[in-house]
């Protein structure tokens, strides 16, 4: 897989990370990569009730954001979690 196809994919479930970091191009998306795993590890913090509702649809836009930027082929970091690197 190229670079956007890797963090197109990255960004659509979990499963599509794994995914994107076992077969994907690791250099090229490198960013989007990480930004997806930051994004579902806080999303589970949705979990909590009332307060991880507002968390959720946050996250949701975290996501979507994301995304778009994937498809565009832009390194913009989402919002609040943006700046957390757990890929290096």
């Amino acid at each position: 897989m190229d670079a956007r196809t890797t963090g197109i994919v990255a960004y659509i479930t979990w499963i599509g990370l794994v995914i994107a970091l076992v077969a994907g191009d690791k250099e090229g998306a490198r960013f989007h990569l990480n930004q997806a795993l930051v994004i579902f590890l806080f999303s589970l913090l949705s979990l909590i009730p009332c307060i991880g509702w507002v968390w959720g649809i946050f996250m949701l836009v975290c996501w979507i954001m994301g995304l778009i930027a994937a498809v565009n082929e832009e390194e913009k970091p989402v919002p609040l979690i943006g700046g957390i690197t757990l890929i290096k």
